[in-house]
């Protein structure tokens, strides 16, 4: 996906060896706390909680939240996040989809977070849920596997999801005081559109 397009082209501008490692959302904090990752290029937001543990790099992205559904389901007409009373959802555990945004659908039966965004990808293909809640890429990315889903995207309408701008901005998360990688990482993002 896009983080490691991303991830591509920082080791490419630095003459430095990529080497991508798929892990647990849960983890990538630690893992950058413990050294196991020098960076994490994740989709994730540059939170003031996450800033407390981790120093960020960017944003590198802007993230439209956005909800997925069937387009056979009831809720694929949904012009707003009213629209979506009563349908079941879920959303990738610790994100703010599912932290921030399910909890402003008034009436939504929030199904438990799932592990990974392809689990909650499937969650909805599968019909377990009536829609999840994600960020445009990723839900472009599900359209891609899954021909059978619909975005909703209610940005730049009175009744869309309300978040901060800090939630928004994904960055790159570095250990603290690691200025040297920090400054190498926004050295290229500086550079990109």
């Amino acid at each position: 996906g896009y983080d490691v397009m991303i991830g591509k082209a920082i080791a490419e501008a630095n003459g430095w060896e990529l080497e991508v490692i798929q892990s647990d959302w849960d983890s990538l904090v630690p893992g950058v706390q413990t050294g196991t990752f020098d960076a994490v290029i994740a989709g994730q937001s540059m939170t003031a909680e996450r800033a407390e543990q981790v120093d960020f790099a960017g944003p590198y992205f802007y993230a439209t939240i956005v909800c997925v559904t069937k387009a056979d389901s009831e809720y694929a007409n949904a012009t707003s996040i009213a629209d979506l009373a009563g349908g079941s959802c879920t959303a990738q555990i610790a994100t703010i989809w599912y932290d921030q945004c399910l909890p402003q659908i008034e009436g939504a039966n929030v199904q438990t977070a799932a592990e990974t965004a392809p689990a909650m990808l499937m969650a909805v293909a599968t019909g377990m849920v009536d829609f999840v809640c994600t960020d445009m890429p990723t839900a472009q990315g599900a359209l891609v596997a899954y021909p059978e889903l619909v975005i909703l995207d209610f940005s730049g309408t009175e009744d869309d999801f309300q978040v901060s701008e800090e939630e928004i901005n994904i960055g790159i998360s570095v250990a603290k005081g690691n200025t040297v990688l920090l400054n190498a990482l926004n050295t290229v993002l500086s550079g990109m559109t």
